[in-house]
């Protein structure tokens, strides 16, 4: 029901934009957030928006650097990288839990970004 994409290969400095799609569900009252896991490290929260009030919150670790939005018409999430560097290395995936909620249960397939130095 989450469609992540939009990873690539990229030297440090660059920028790439991650999409994740939702499909055949309404996302009213729904909080969407990237992930990014690089083994052996543990999964990393980096970025969450509320679908229905466009709350917008971030990690340190991308802060200032790292913009999540969402399009309705579109159904759809996006996580602009700007700046990258190679520690951003990692699997990114995108999740959405109802609000209310401590655990992401929707989770998508994860897209691999690589930032080379």
């Amino acid at each position: 029901q989450l469609q992540a994409s939009g990873g690539g290969l990229v030297q440090a400095g660059d920028s790439l934009r991650l999409s994740c799609a939702a499909s055949e569900r309404t996302l009213s009252n729904y909080v969407i957030a990237w992930f990014r896991q690089a083994p052996p490290k543990d999964r990393e929260w980096i970025a969450g928006v509320t679908w229905s009030d466009n709350n917008r919150y971030y990690a340190d670790s991308v802060k200032d650097r790292f913009t999540i939005s969402r399009d309705k018409v579109k159904n759809t999430v996006y996580l602009q990288m700007n700046t990258l560097k190679p520690d951003d290395t990692a699997v990114y995936y995108c999740a959405a839990k109802f609000r209310g909620l401590i655990d992401y249960n929707i989770w998508g397939q994860g897209t691999q970004v690589t930032v080379s130095s």
